[in-house]
């Protein structure tokens, strides 16, 4: 039998009755907080909806977890913090429910995404934008088309600069990387004034026109020019050679997205810092909600090595926090934990006594309790979740935990 002590640390709720994100209050205790929807309660359709599946990214939480913590905790007219920001799930889900909202991240492909994903938009100025620059990427990339003096800007035998560097050379298709340096040429040059989202239009579509398997879009180890067996379509396969085709489709899906986010969104103001939050000067918050990364699991700029290499971004893998090249050693742990200390150390300077700080993290290694001793955080409850893990060919049983703290 638990102790009280053990039972405040530790509540695991069987999946039988799983929560309903938009029925939860202040007043919701949290225990009764059932996390472990399946794959049928909340299929990935509704895990990735709108603008949240705007572009691929490892390692991200859900946002009906985060919509959960937000209305429990937050009320709108109120500041959430994220200092590990990510893809923005925070951000969204915040603005969503009419909560301010402030994110760091070091990565800069993650502050374009973020920032991508909660602007505001004309939504048929848009369209009209990213069927522009597809259509004008169509006649100079496209063998028949009759109209290619019309945009002196890209020439129409376009080829691969030599000045461009090896990894795309490497993961592209000749033809695929015409197309999209086409695309990115009419970006610059192009007076167009959404060119962030033209930009994440670009690099989801390079991601997927890599030289690669398809089973293997999470973690390409070296590119694949030869047929190979698929694993994923229980067939003989060939690499993609083209890219047009990807940006076709992430054109239409991307203009799909943000309009359905647009009816969602309201005038909550969301910020992004490139900022490593160790560090940041950050403003007076009401909470924090994260996902902090996991220790040696994930190398967050290496797995968007396609859109810094494209997009020309400033790369500060060297300050990222638990990377996978670092591993999970001893060493690396304790580093971890001192780095993930002084984030919360920083951002709840400015906090009011008693704000929440709510992380998400698979902390197999238990490596929390002690971030929260020495970030100086009082562990509230523990909740445990279970997760589907349904992506690229990764499977098995994993869990993640919930960690409540408050600031004394």
């Amino acid at each position: 039998m638990l102790t009280n002590e053990e039972e405040k640390l530790s509540v695991y709720v069987e999946p039988d009755e799983p929560t309903i994100p938009d029925e939860v209050t202040k007043d919701t205790p949290v225990e009764s907080l059932n996390l472990n929807w399946t794959e049928k309660q909340l299929p990935q359709k509704k895990r990735t909806k709108h603008v949240h599946g705007l572009h691929p990214y490892l390692g991200k939480y859900i946002p009906q977890l985060v919509e959960i913590f937000l209305r429990k905790y937050f009320t709108p007219g109120q500041t959430v913090l994220d200092p590990f920001a990510g893809s923005g799930t925070t951000l969204v889900q915040a603005n969503e429910l009419s909560i301010y909202s402030i994110g760091y991240d070091i990565s800069a492909f993650n502050v374009l995404l973020c920032r991508v994903k909660t602007d505001s938009y004309d939504v048929k100025k848009a369209e009209a934008e990213a069927k522009d620059i597809l259509e004008k990427t169509r006649s100079v990339t496209q063998p028949g088309n009759g109209q290619l003096s019309l945009w002196p800007t890209v020439s129409p035998d376009i080829q691969i600069p030599q000045t461009e560097d090896d990894y795309l050379r490497s993961w592209y298709a000749p033809q695929a990387l015409r197309e999209l340096l086409t695309y990115r040429q009419l970006i610059e040059n192009g007076e167009y004034e959404y060119k962030n989202l033209l930009r994440i239009i670009l690099t989801r579509s390079a991601r997927s026109a890599r030289l690669t398997t398809h089973f293997d879009l999470d973690f390409p180890k070296k590119p694949q020019r030869e047929p190979y067996w698929c694993y994923k379509h229980s067939r003989t396969c060939s690499p993609t050679e083209e890219a047009f085709k990807f940006l076709k489709r992430y054109t239409i899906d991307t203009i799909r997205r943000v309009s359905e986010f647009r009816q969602l969104r309201t005038d909550a103001t969301v910020t992004v810092y490139h900022a490593d939050s160790r560090m940041a000067d950050v403003p007076p918050v009401d909470g924090v909600i994260t996902s902090p990364p996991y220790v040696g699991l994930i190398d967050y700029h290496e797995q968007h090595a396609y859109a810094y290499h494209l997009l020309n971004l400033n790369d500060n893998r060297h300050r990222e926090i638990g990377p996978a090249a670092l591993g999970s050693s001893q060493k690396a742990r304790r580093q971890y934990q001192q780095d993930i200390a002084q984030v919360f150390q920083n951002v709840t300077k400015n906090m009011p006594a008693g704000a929440p700080v709510i992380v998400v993290a698979g902390d197999r290694h238990e490596l929390y309790p002690e971030i929260a001793r020495m970030a100086g955080l009082e562990e509230d409850v523990v909740l445990q979740r279970h997760v589907n893990r349904r992506t690229g060919r990764r499977s098995g049983e994993f869990y993640e935990s919930i960690f409540i703290w408050r600031k004394p």
